[in-house]
């Protein structure tokens, strides 16, 4: 079984085929599928796929990119929604630096990040971050606001060095389709240096899609691209990348 532990199924990329998306992602054997909200609009709607699918389960959070989707009401409004059993975990939450050149707004979205690390210890749900080109600053605020918390560092693009203070946090690291492209630099060795027992699969579809399929909408099915690359890259065997990064995902995300 393959669980494929970060995707946005609720986008409009999906709204003609969803359930055929599904279906293709149980026949590859992509049994279980976690979809993250990024605005509060999303979130409601993760959650209601969550309540619709079977094989779903959701987070609820606001993206760092989304930072003007956030107000005194919003981790209020994230915890109702977090009553759900179906929703699993905050995120996603986290750091953009790439688009985000202003010193201000860069602070607004630490203050959003560790406000929502605050409401996921509150409920005692897992954290997944995003970090785009805010590695030092990112790393700091778990070490510092996170250390009591358990998480992923979804689509992981850091150094070896990195990830292996993020191992010493007892947190995961998230791979996606990056690790199959050509000009993969770090991955690679990231995946290689890390412990079996740190390491998710992901699509985060419609994104991000692996090769044979780079270029094109990526889907949960995908996910078995991701894993085939990481046993190809530790010398393991498909079915024990598939054993142990499900093995993970229940342990991060208590699902079954």
């Amino acid at each position: 079984m393959f669980i494929d532990t970060h995707c946005h199924l609720e986008d409009e990329n999906f709204s003609s085929d969803r359930a055929e998306v599904l279906e293709r992602a149980k026949f590859a054997g992509v049994e279980r599928i976690i979809n993250f909200g990024s605005t509060f609009q999303s979130s409601i709607a993760v959650t209601e796929l969550a309540e619709n699918f079977s094989a779903l389960y959701a987070g609820v959070g606001i993206h760092p990119e989304e930072i003007d989707d956030f107000d005194d009401k919003t981790c209020a409004r994230l915890a109702e929604l977090a009553a759900d059993k179906k929703v699993v975990a905050i995120g996603e939450i986290g750091l953009d630096y790439h688009w985000e050149k202003d010193s201000q707004r860069r602070l607004i979205q630490q203050k959003i990040f560790i406000a929502q690390l605050d409401l996921a210890r509150q409920l005692n749900l897992p954290v997944c971050v995003h970090d785009r080109d805010a590695h030092a600053d990112t790393l700091k605020i778990l070490q510092t606001e996170a250390r009591d918390l358990r998480g992923v560092l979804h689509c992981y693009s850091g150094s070896v060095e990195t990830a292996r203070e993020v191992f010493k946090l007892g947190w995961f690291i998230g791979v996606d389709g990056p690790l199959t492209f050509k000009n993969s630099a770090k991955l690679p060795e990231v995946v290689k240096a890390a412990p079996r027992d740190r390491l998710l699969i992901e699509t985060d579809a419609p994104y991000l899609a692996p090769t044979p399929y780079r270029g094109k909408r990526n889907e949960p099915a995908y996910v078995v691209e991701v894993a085939k690359k990481l046993a190809e890259l530790r010398g393991e065997t498909l079915e024990e990348v598939a054993e142990y990064t499900a093995a993970n995902a229940k342990e991060l995300y208590k699902i079954s």
